[in-house]
């Protein structure tokens, strides 16, 4: 075998063969034989051709070999978990895995960390003092049984292909890839060995597939992949144009998220985790109301006793920024939309995000959204809040946010927040 063959199979149209596949990756990620600058032709041959269903699926299943796959046959509760193709203001985790925990399943939300405009769960989770993302495997395992939800980081021994293929992608311009986004999000979702898997595929101007074709096709990718791996899968388009409920930044989400635990918070958070805790429920075999969970407060006790057991203290309050600014509207209307995209770069450069992988991020930085889609605003009515513990950057964070808040003449008619499902076959 080698790789020249397999990249001219795919530049010329064709459909590698499982023993391709097999061999390619397996190379790959564990040796030196097959050089970066040949992986990357193969990948951009990918990009610029595409893959077969049953290609894809494939080329998934090896991701997975490539590394440890996780053995959750000792848990005593259906598992189940979620994922969301990011957002600005996305604290949904944060809400679904212990409600759902609360529900009767185990959730092993194994997680990862913010990168450019829209943030990390991780990142959130470490705003609560005391809290840490690092757990054993047996760790993990005690508390799906015990509590029913985990928030951790993920190994790195899940799906090291993905690693090194991404980092490629990063830097030839071959990220925005159906094939290669839904192979590398499922390769690291299957691995964590639950048996089902509920997606939410955002589409927007603050999401990462901006149009709802795009959206689409690769929330029906990722549903066929589950599924021909043996895992209950389906999906959400949710609508990512407006910023998820009013708090974007670390400590400023985590807050919300209790809030809606709490039997609070805005309602498009809470519209978006009940949808998605009801599509969890369904495909875990779980006869329940998490409407019900929610308002009853057992999901919030999930929370505290999941935080409790990695060693954070919910009593010790969440850090809260040095320095605030308010942003004014400049003129008066009906607010038309909150730019989503405009308050994730605003909250990154105040702090909240990072530019690279090893860069640290403030817990206390970020907006909130004083106003939302149909509210009315008069000229110099407060509109953003900008929170960091460094003065300096808010100038700059202010300046971005001048348009993030457009009004209108015109009533606002607020659509649902969830687009539609795409379901397989169980």
């Amino acid at each position: 075998m080698r790789a020249h063959d397999v990249i001219v199979t795919k530049r010329d149209g064709g459909r590698m063969s499982d023993q391709q596949i097999d061999w390619f990756i397996a190379t790959y990620a564990s040796t030196d034989e097959i050089a970066d600058e040949q992986a990357a032709a193969l990948v951009m041959a990918i990009f610029l051709n595409g893959m077969e269903p049953d290609e894809l699926a494939h080329w998934t299943g090896a991701m997975i070999d490539s590394g440890d796959r996780l053995d959750l046959s000792s848990i005593d509760r259906p598992t189940v978990d979620k994922h969301s193709t990011g957002g600005v203001g996305d604290k949904i985790s944060l809400i679904v895995v212990p409600l759902l925990a609360a529900c009767g399943a185990a959730v092993p939300q194994l997680s990862g960390r913010g990168l450019g405009h829209t943030g990390g769960t991780l990142d959130k989770m470490e705003s609560i003092p005391g809290w840490s993302a690092q757990m054993s495997l047996d760790e993990m395992r005690h508390q799906l049984n015990t509590i029913g939800g985990v928030i951790a980081g993920a190994s790195s021994s899940l799906a090291p292909a993905d690693r090194k293929l991404y980092a490629l992608r990063d830097v030839t311009g071959t990220v925005e890839s159906i094939p290669l986004i839904a192979s590398s999000i499922m390769s690291k979702k299957i691995a964590e060995g639950t048996d089902a898997l509920t997606l939410d595929v955002k589409v927007g101007s603050g999401a990462f597939m901006p149009d709802l074709p795009q959206a689409d096709a690769l929330a029906r990718a990722m549903v066929r992949i589950g599924e021909a791996h043996g895992v209950a899968t389906s999906a959400l388009v949710t609508r990512m144009d407006d910023v998820l409920g009013v708090a974007a930044g670390n400590a400023l989400e985590v807050a919300e998220a209790i809030d809606v635990l709490s039997g609070s918070g805005p309602p498009d958070v809470v519209e978006l985790s009940l949808a998605l805790a009801g599509d969890m429920a369904r495909l875990a075999g779980l006869d329940v109301d998490p409407a019900a969970v929610l308002a009853s407060g057992a999901g919030m006790e999930s929370f505290e006793a999941m935080v409790s057991a990695q060693g954070g203290d919910l009593s010790a309050g969440l850090p809260v920024a040095r320095h605030r600014r308010v942003v004014a509207a400049v003129d008066g209307g009906v607010v038309q939309a909150v730019d989503a995209r405009r308050v994730g770069v605003a909250a990154w450069h105040l702090g909240a995000g990072r530019a690279r992988k090893e860069d640290p991020v403030s817990a206390t930085a970020g907006v909130m959204c004083l106003v939302r889609p149909g509210d009315k605003v008069a000229p110099g009515d407060p509109v953003l809040e900008l929170h960091s513990d460094d003065e300096a950057r808010l100038d700059r964070a202010a300046h971005e946010l001048s348009a993030a808040v457009r009004v209108t003449d015109e009533p606002v008619e607020v659509p649902p927040i969830v687009i539609e499902t795409v379901s397989g076959s169980r």
